[in-house]
């Protein structure tokens, strides 16, 4: 993974779709826009209580998909970023930092709906559209 990955993850403003699934095999997708990857491994949100964070803590794999439309389908931009999720800290230092850097980005409103700070570790990144060229081509 390069620094063009963490670039491409964190541009702003971008939203993606989170899809996960719980135990049993029910998926669910929310589309998200705070992700952030922090280095090329590393991928932290914050969690209100929702679906997601319920099927995280069930079945910790997940995919965040970034898509940028083209004119064709071959034009299309983006990528698939698979994750597993290695930490969900419902209380504590991390999340209560977490929580005043949203603040001071999105409001106290919105930081004070979170109750979880997930921290994913990257384990597969693939093209949106995939002919074979490689998630670096399709950025």
């Amino acid at each position: 993974m390069t620094t063009q990955l963490i670039e491409y993850f964190n541009k702003s403003p971008r939203i993606g779709v989170l899809s996960t699934a719980d135990k049993s095999g029910h998926v669910d997708s929310g589309i998200f826009g705070s992700p952030r990857m922090t280095d090329e491994k590393t991928v932290i949100m914050g969690l209100s209580n929702n679906r997601t964070l319920a099927n995280l803590q069930q079945n910790p794999h997940a995919v965040y998909l970034i898509i940028e439309p083209g004119t064709t389908i071959t034009d299309w931009k983006g990528i698939r970023v698979y994750l597993v999720a290695l930490q969900i800290a419902t209380s504590g230092g991390d999340l209560d930092a977490f929580k005043s850097q949203i603040a001071e980005v999105i409001g106290k409103e919105s930081a004070d709906m979170m109750v979880a700070l997930v921290t994913f570790e990257v384990t597969g990144v693939r093209p949106i559209v995939d002919m074979g060229q490689g998630w670096e081509q399709s950025i």
